[in-house]
């Protein structure tokens, strides 16, 4: 089926064709039932007949479903009309990461509001037994509020050991650009050592993209780059990245964090996003301005007995008053002793 703007399918109206991943092309849609704007994604229709595209983008919608979150896109429905298969999701406003890094890096502040909320995702995801296996700028969007917002689980796993990948295949498959189909999975960039290997994963290979997104958001340049996708991925397995990009005023401990994060090998990684979110928090500390000094009030200017301010008496006028009282009576109490004294002569 030929899908164009204004075409229905069931109560949905297709608005513009806003997107495309790695499972399939996002459009902007109108629910005429609820009446609302939506985001609905199309699975091709070249490849609606794979059974293990069809159960990845099934997949998805489980996925989705399972992550309520705060961070991550909500997922309303999956359905299917004359043979085409699609997701209907909420339609996140703003721009993603991607877009926004093209304008260059971010500022410090940013940089922190964004990877807190990506890491809080992130550890969500990965209680729920999930690795997100294709983290990037462009699955990253941002709201007008600042609200950072997770999408395409489309290349989701399940985490080894957990339960969750009872039904998560990890044979290779598309993952658009620049990825190709029956290749590797993921994008070469962001993919970790393990992942670009085609080896074993674990929730540490979400750690190492997660590595990638911070040192491109403060340095405006992806972590490897290269010209072509061999060349990216040589980038990963055998460089380092320029830790020189950085800006001066990076904390020490966030560049500490992100050296862990991009360990070749998994186990020179955080093993978890809580970790990583402790580490945050502590790198953030050493961004923040010192708690202003309590300072107490002064003490009221002195004020002498003739009422001029700025000379205090050296003696208390009290006190004064009550030395000159006993040395007036010592006087007399003398002259008393000599009348008697000269008395008795």
């Amino acid at each position: 089926m030929e899908i164009r703007p204004g075409q229905q399918l069931a109560h949905y109206r297709l608005v513009e064709r806003i997107g495309e991943g790695g499972m399939g092309t996002v459009w902007k849609a109108v629910d005429t039932t609820l009446e609302r704007e939506i985001a609905l994604k199309i699975l091709p229709a070249d490849v609606a007949g794979d059974p293990e595209r069809l159960a990845r983008f099934e997949r998805e919608a489980k996925t989705l479903a399972a992550l309520n979150h705060p961070n991550i896109a909500t997922v309303h429905g999956l359905h299917e009309v004359a043979g085409t298969r699609f997701l209907t999701m909420e339609l996140i406003p703003g721009e993603d990461l991607a877009s926004r890094l093209a304008r260059g890096p971010l500022p410090l502040s940013e940089v922190r509001k964004i990877a807190d909320q990506v890491a809080e995702a992130l550890e969500a995801t990965h209680e729920h037994g999930i690795i997100h296996r294709d983290l990037k700028p462009a699955n990253i969007q941002i709201t007008p509020q600042g609200r950072v917002k997770l999408l395409d689980f489309g290349l989701a796993k399940g985490i080894p050991g957990t339960g969750a990948g009872s039904d998560v295949t990890s044979a290779p498959t598309r993952a658009g650009t620049p990825t190709r189909l029956g290749v590797i999975l993921g994008t070469a960039a962001y993919m970790s050592p393990e992942q670009a290997r085609a080896r074993p994963i674990d929730a540490r290979t979400d750690v190492w993209a997660f590595g990638c997104l911070l040192y491109e958001m403060l340095s405006g340049r992806p972590a490897f780059g290269g010209e072509t996708f061999s060349d990216k991925l040589v980038a990963v397995l055998k460089e380092e990245p320029d830790w020189a990009s950085l800006p001066a005023g990076t904390p020490a401990a966030l560049r500490q964090m992100m050296e862990h994060c991009l360990s070749k090998t998994p186990g020179g990684r955080p093993a978890s996003f809580s970790a990583i979110r402790a580490a945050l928090a502590s790198a953030w500390e050493e961004t923040s301005p010192p708690a202003p000094q309590r300072v107490p009030p002064a003490a009221p200017e002195p004020v002498s007995p003739s009422g001029v301010k700025g000379t205090a008496p050296a003696v208390p006028p009290a006190r004064s008053f009550t030395w000159v009282t006993a040395a007036l009576f010592a006087v007399v109490a003398a002259a008393i002793a000599l009348a008697g004294a000269y008395r008795w002569l």
